[in-house]
C-alpha cells in the first residue's frame, strides 16, 4: 500500500515580537483576535441569546473555509508500506488505505485556515479515493502513455476525471472541535454552488439547495466525524455522515461540481491533487 506523511510545521499564537508596531495595528490585532476568540466560543455554544452574534460569527468562520489553503513549507512524500492505513501526521487523522474493498487512497489534504492572517486553523483532513477497476477501464488507454508531469498538464485528464463514470470518494475528517454544521453547509453553499455555476450555468439553485439541505442544523460534527461525499455508477452523489446516509442525489453535474473542489483545475489543496495524479500515473504504469 501507499503511506503518505505530513509533515507541516506549526504555527504558535500570534504575538506582538515589534515594540514599535503602530497603534492601529495593534488594535486590529487584538480586534481580530477577540473576534476569533468569540468565533468559537459562539461556534462551540450556539448561544440563543444573541442569535445576531451567532449568524455573524458563523457567517465569518463560513468564508474563511472558502479561501484557498495557506502555503506550508512542507508536504507529503510517498512510499511503500504494508499498513492498512494512513495517518495524516499533523493532525493525527487517520485514513483507511482503501474504502469498500474496492476503492484505493490516492492521496491526502489538509484544510487549513487563517484568522485574520494571526491564527490558524486546521478545519479537517481530506482523503481521495477511486475505484481501481473503473480508472483502469476509463482512463489507461487514453494516458497511459503520458507521464505525471504530463498528466498535471493535462486539461483533458482532469476533464476526463471529472467527468467518467467512475466511483470516487472524497473522506473529510472534522479536526477543529467547534466546527457547525451551519458552517459547513455556508461553506458549500458558497462553493459548490460557485462550481455548478462554472460548470452548468447560474439556474441551478435548485439542485444546490437539494444538497446543502442534507445538512440539517440538528446534526453534530465533533472532532474525528467523518463525511464522505461519494460519486457512484450512473453519476449518483451519496453523502454520509459518520456511516449513515444522508443523502442520495443523481446528477453528472453535481458529481463533477463536489470533486472540482478537491481535483480540479483550482482545487482547495493542490499538493493534494498532485498525488493524486502521481499515484494514477504510477497505477497506469503498472497494470
Amino acid at each position: 500500500m501507499v503511506s503518505l506523511r505530513f509533515p507541516f510545521s506549526s504555527f504558535p499564537p500570534p504575538n506582538n515580537p515589534n515594540p514599535n508596531l503602530s497603534s492601529h495595528r495593534l488594535v486590529i490585532a487584538a480586534g481580530a483576535t477577540i473576534v476569533g476568540t468569540f468565533a468559537g466560543i459562539s461556534i462551540a455554544h450556539h448561544s440563543n441569546k444573541h442569535p445576531f452574534l451567532h449568524n455573524t460569527l458563523d457567517f465569518i468562520l463560513a468564508h474563511l473555509l472558502l479561501t484557498p489553503n495557506s502555503p506550508s513549507p512542507f508536504w507529503a512524500s510517498l512510499s511503500l508500506s504494508p499498513d492498512s492505513s494512513v495517518t495524516e501526521s499533523k493532525t493525527g487523522a487517520s485514513f483507511p488505505s482503501q474504502l469498500n474493498n474496492s476503492q484505493t487512497l490516492l492521496g491526502i489534504g489538509l484544510r487549513r485556515k487563517s484568522i485574520f492572517g494571526l491564527k490558524n486553523i486546521d478545519v479537517y483532513a481530506f482523503g481521495v479515493y477511486a475505484d481501481e477497476d473503473d480508472m483502469q477501464k476509463n482512463l489507461k488507454e487514453k494516458y497511459e502513455k503520458l507521464s505525471a508531469s504530463d498528466l498535471k498538464d493535462s486539461k483533458d485528464f482532469d476533464k476526463d476525471l471529472l467527468e467518467s463514470d467512475i466511483r470516487m470518494t472524497v473522506r473529510l475528517q472534522i479536526v477543529y472541535s467547534r466546527l457547525s454544521v451551519r458552517s459547513v453547509r455556508s461553506a458549500f453553499e458558497e462553493s459548490v454552488g460557485s462550481r455548478l455555476e462554472k460548470f452548468g450555468g447560474p439556474d441551478n439553485k435548485e439542485l444546490l439547495h437539494r444538497f446543502t439541505s442534507q445538512f440539517k442544523d440538528e446534526m453534530k460534527l465533533a472532532k474525528g466525524a467523518v463525511i464522505e461525499l461519494s460519486r457512484e455508477h450512473g453519476h449518483v452523489l451519496r453523502t454520509t455522515i459518520d456511516g449513515n446516509e444522508v443523502g442520495s442525489i443523481p446528477s453528472k453535474l453535481l458529481c463533477q461540481s463536489v470533486l472540482d473542489l478537491y481535483i480540479g483545475e483550482d482545487p482547495f489543496d493542490q499538493k493534494a491533487k498532485e498525488q493524486v495524479v502521481d499515484k494514477l500515473a504510477s497505477s497506469f504504469e503498472n497494470n
